[in-house]
């Protein structure tokens, strides 16, 4: 079944099937009318007027006027000149996202681009051909001028692209596969290239693995209250209702939800308010726990909501027309302006960046708590399964964890207030949009790891104290689940494969809490 587009809205939704599950997608036939016109109004508007990246140059250089012969050499200049990216390749699943997004933006009509350059974007998607798009390159402002030409350089057939696992020069694909290149026309390089649609395809998938990564930090902030067999109050419905932010009581009542029917939670009821203190002035047994473990709801739900949020801007910006000019066919006009601009993404990326940070933080000193047998008094130090002195059980780990979320507070630092202005002052206040979308994916995938190392430690914790049996019934078949993922172990052993292993697990494997 091939996801339809161009004729309602993208959603998040067709974001995951398209791009995490791979479905092929089909141009609308409403869509494709509607690039048609947009082309054939401005090929006749255009005409003796001067209008930017069309008549004129780019930038600064817009005061200068083309002639009407250079006008399609105008477009290959601009989608060569910028090719000039440098550092890593992004991931193809940042590419796929990427390029869903330029295509829907440009199929509402507003970029008078040709037909042949929507049909070359469907058939990359679906031919899953991903041409090489660099991380360094972008400012944001006019959007991602350096990235959008690498994807633009590989409708032309130019560059280099990944299909099926291997590194292709763009003509020998094209020759493998049949392809030609987009037509240009008047200004195809220009609506390519003008937008923000590779820190919005970043965006919308940070945003995706970043809600699944919530969902996994509420499941091992459940598990460790039952570790501890903590008391159920600090989640439960009076005490979480009378704060009013939406975010924390939605992260309580997902806490409840998973430790229903549980049988290691304590009622304080019955623990502490019988009036029977046996006379003691000193209590062994803590009154409350600590806070990483009692104030999972109040740290959780500003991160909740942040990630509701961005979710919310990210898609409103991929429904946008966010190139420049606009081309307006129905008021017959061209509009220019600056809606390439970066500024709702960037801020975005920074928010949810920050607010992945500090769950990493709350992860982090779970974990300390697993490992400090002088803060738990329950656990050998380490979750150590073997014996002590002679094995280590996870205590390598943690300093991989520690490390980890060290570099996750210092890459929040924000993007959004770092603008440098360039290109001759023109673009003198920019949103280094693409950067703030790639450090805070590098955030999310840092915390994948941390959490991957937390949630071996909690399997460990599990086993010692031999508490499958008393799960909850959610919590005890995803206990299960990643045991068969990562037996328990003994005798100490090469982590590294099993970190990944669990990391991958994670991020494929979506909770559903909902299911048990």
């Amino acid at each position: 079944m091939r996801i339809r587009i161009g004729q309602d809205p993208l959603t998040i939704q067709d974001f995951e099937q398209v791009v995490l599950e791979k479905q092929q997608v089909q141009i609308s036939e409403e869509a494709i009318q509607r690039v048609q016109k947009s082309f054939q109004f401005l090929q006749e508007f255009s005409k003796g007027k001067i209008i930017y990246g069309i008549t004129t140059g780019f930038g600064p250089m817009a005061q200068y006027k083309v002639d009407d012969e250079e006008i399609k050499q105008l477009q290959y200049n601009l989608i060569r000149s910028h090719s000039s990216g440098s550092g890593n390749f992004i991931d193809t699943i940042y590419v796929r996202a990427s390029m869903l997004a330029r295509l829907n933006t440009l199929l509402l009509g507003f970029s008078g681009i040709h037909l042949s350059v929507v049909k070359q974007l469907e058939t990359f998607l679906n031919q899953e051909i991903y041409p090489r798009i660099p991380e360094h390159g972008g400012v944001g402002a006019s959007g991602d001028l350096v990235q959008l030409s690498h994807l633009a350089l590989g409708l032309l057939g130019e560059g280099e692209a990944e299909y099926e696992g291997k590194i292709w020069e763009m003509p020998e694909l094209f020759k493998m596969l049949n392809l030609k290149p987009i037509e240009i026309h008047i200004r195809e390089g220009l609506g390519l290239i003008n937008g923000t649609s590779v820190m919005t395809g970043i965006g919308i998938i940070n945003t995706l693995n970043a809600r699944k990564l919530y969902h996994w930090a509420v499941y091992s902030s459940s598990m460790i209250n039952q570790l501890v067999e903590s008391y159920d109050d600090h989640f439960s419905e009076p005490l979480n209702s009378v704060k009013l932010h939406p975010g924390q009581n939605d992260v309580a009542a997902l806490m409840r939800k998973m430790l229903n029917g549980s049988l290691l939670l304590k009622r304080r009821e019955e623990k502490l308010f019988n009036g029977n203190t046996n006379g003691q002035a000193v209590f062994l047994e803590k009154v409350q726990e600590y806070y990483s473990l009692r104030c999972v709801p109040q740290v959780l739900g500003p991160i909740l909501e942040t990630i509701d949020n961005s979710c919310r801007v990210l898609i409103n910006e991929v429904n946008s027309v966010n190139d420049n000019p606009v081309i307006d066919v129905e008021r017959k006009n061209v509009f220019h302006g600056g809606n390439f601009h970066g500024d709702y993404v960037s801020f975005e990326m920074d928010k949810l960046k920050i607010g992945i940070t500090k769950l990493s933080m709350l992860i982090e000193r779970q974990l300390n708590f697993l490992m400090n047998n002088k803060l738990n008094n329950i656990l050998p130090p380490f979750v150590n399964l073997g014996k002590l002195g002679l094995n280590l059980g996870m205590q390598g780990v943690q300093f991989t964890a520690t490390s980890t979320v060290a570099e996750n507070q210092t890459l929040s630092n924000p993007m959004y207030v770092h603008s440098i202005p360039n290109n001759n002052d023109n673009q003198d206040i920019v949103s280094m949009g693409t950067n703030a979308a790639l450090m805070c994916s590098r955030v999310i995938i840092n915390s994948y790891e941390v959490m991957a190392i937390h949630m071996i430690s909690i399997l460990q914790a599990v086993d010692f104290l031999n508490f499958s049996d008393k799960l909850s019934e959610f919590t005890k078949f995803h206990f299960f689940e990643m045991r068969n993922l990562i037996p328990k172990f003994v005798e100490d052993s090469i982590k590294y494969p099993e970190i990944r292993r669990m990391k991958n697990y994670l991020l494929d494997n979506p909770l559903e809490p909902t299911k048990p």
